[in-house]
């Protein structure tokens, strides 16, 4: 494991350092004052040697048999697992999540290597009937070639861990570029694939800005595909400046509602709330950012709403005690606090939203959970993505009204409901616009081993991660008739 402070770029097998000679500031957002390391601030020679080393190397990956790469990324598991208290101290150092939820990422991590090191083995084509009786038809799965795998800091260890999984049990090679804002924990993750012992150029390491390396990684000729989780907007960016020929796999913005009807049982819905949209310092991409509330039960909802919410502790992660950590950049804290501002201009504000100071957040990124009501469909916290732990409620009159609001968005990831109606029950996952739906349940997490994906502009809709159909995106299908 390394422990100097300087990390490197992982290309062609070896640790090296970016040609540019610069680095970047790693910080803990918790406490700025506390350096975790500088990482590569990479050029597009850094980024075209990394792709040109993944596509010297695909035909000795490709050709290598399955079972042997399956030991690579069950040695890659066992690292994780290995590690696993030293890195998740670390990814809540670096990402500021609670030490709970980082071990659980991490833990889920190699949890996901294991699954793609045996699903992959399972993957096969088919035969078709005919009537020509001296001729079999069948199809042939392949990999694709140099994959760009291009991740978000928000779960910047089990995201990347559910694309280049299948990316590479299927015989692909991967150029991986994880965000800026948490670099650590994704080199923690391309170190273990080292420990695994995969072949040089199979799999490379790159860290920087992707103002200056994000267009070769995606408009580079060898890349056959681009597998992305990021906004709606840099998520287009990428869609246009890939080639027609290159395959694009886009898991982008939500914003998710949870619709409670008057039958619902209230501290259950409550629970919902704070899980979905306050957990994660509302830093997920299904994090609860609406709430839909039938008219009837909104009063003694809000009451027991905040409530709750004032029980909630915010501090550092690391200590046992916390409920919320802090924000994960300044740019974060910047965007969610503009947005509290539009809010109270906009709605009603019924609790939170400070950006707290004082000991124990002077050099963090802190900010207590907001809570607006008498929201409408035209105002900006009901239609904007914000990221943070920000609710905004909305009235409605009943199932219809809940349903034709929570549709009236330009995003459809995840959506939930609360609900004892079991004709409301059966109706929602038909009704409901989103890709991921819940009932009873948190609009956030998903299972390794099911499909996940969005609707609308929450994703290219084209093919979904996790699960066994995690491993369509990275295969082609090639159709044979052998004649005899």
């Amino acid at each position: 494991m390394n422990l100097n402070p300087l990390f490197l770029n992982y290309i062609d097998g070896q640790w090296a350092a970016s040609g540019s000679g610069q680095t970047f500031e790693n910080r803990n957002p918790a406490e700025q004052n506390e350096l975790l390391g500088y990482f590569q601030a990479s050029t597009i020679e850094d980024a075209r040697h990394a792709i040109e080393s993944a596509e010297r190397a695909f035909a000795g990956w490709r050709a290598t048999p399955i079972s042997k790469r399956a030991k690579v990324l069950n040695r890659a598991a066992d690292y994780l697992e290995a590690n696993l208290e030293a890195f998740a101290e670390e990814l809540t150092r670096e990402e500021g999540k609670l030490l709970g939820n980082s071990r659980d990422e991490v833990a889920r991590s190699a949890q996901t290597l294991r699954f793609y090191a045996v699903e992959g083995q399972t993957i096969t084509g088919e035969t078709f009937p005919h009537d020509d009786a001296k001729m079999t038809v069948y199809t042939q799965r392949e990999p694709l070639g140099v994959v760009s795998i291009i991740t978000p800091w928000n779960f910047p260890i089990s995201i990347p861990a559910r694309k280049i999984a299948p990316a590479l049990i299927t015989g692909n090679t991967v150029v991986f570029k994880p965000s800026s804002d948490a670099p650590l924990i994704a080199y923690r993750l391309a170190e273990a694939l080292h420990h695994a012992g995969i072949p040089e150029g199979v799999f490379n390491f790159i860290t920087g800005s992707a103002s200056n390396i994000g267009k070769e990684l995606t408009a580079h000729s060898a890349i056959k595909a681009i597998s992305f989780t990021g906004s709606t907007q840099a998520g287009e960016a990428i869609q246009g400046a890939a080639s027609m020929s290159t395959r694009t796999q886009m898991e982008l913005g939500g914003k998710n509602p949870l619709i409670v009807l008057a039958d619902a049982n209230l501290d259950q819905a409550v629970d919902l709330t704070i899980k979905g949209g306050f957990s994660l310092t509302g830093q997920a991409c299904t994090g609860t950012s609406r709430v839909l509330i039938e008219k009837s039960v909104k009063t003694d909802y809000l009451e027991r709403l905040v409530a709750k919410v004032k029980e909630l502790k915010i501090g550092n992660g690391l200590v046992q005690s916390t409920s919320i950590g802090p924000l994960a950049t300044r740019q974060q804290l910047d965007t969610v606090l503009s947005y509290i501002d539009i809010g109270k201009r906009e709605a009603t504000h019924i609790f939170g939203g400070e950006h707290l100071q004082g000991e124990g957040y002077d050099n963090g990124y802190f900010v207590s959970p907001a809570i607006f009501s008498d929201v409408t469909q035209q105002m900006r916290i009901a239609r904007e993505e914000i990221f943070g732990p920000v609710i905004a409620i909305i009235e409605v009159d009943g199932y219809e009204d809940a349903i034709a609001k929570a549709n009236d968005s330009i995003y459809g990831l995840s959506a939930a409901i609360a609900t004892k109606n079991i004709e409301y029950i059966q109706r929602f996952p038909s009704d409901i616009q989103s890709g991921t739906v819940k009932i009873n349940r948190t609009t956030t997490g998903n299972l390794v081993n099911a499909p996940f994906g969005g609707l609308k502009q929450s994703s290219t809709s084209t093919f979904r991660e996790s699960g066994r159909v995690g491993l369509d995106f990275f295969t082609q299908t090639k159709t044979v008739y052998l004649g005899y």
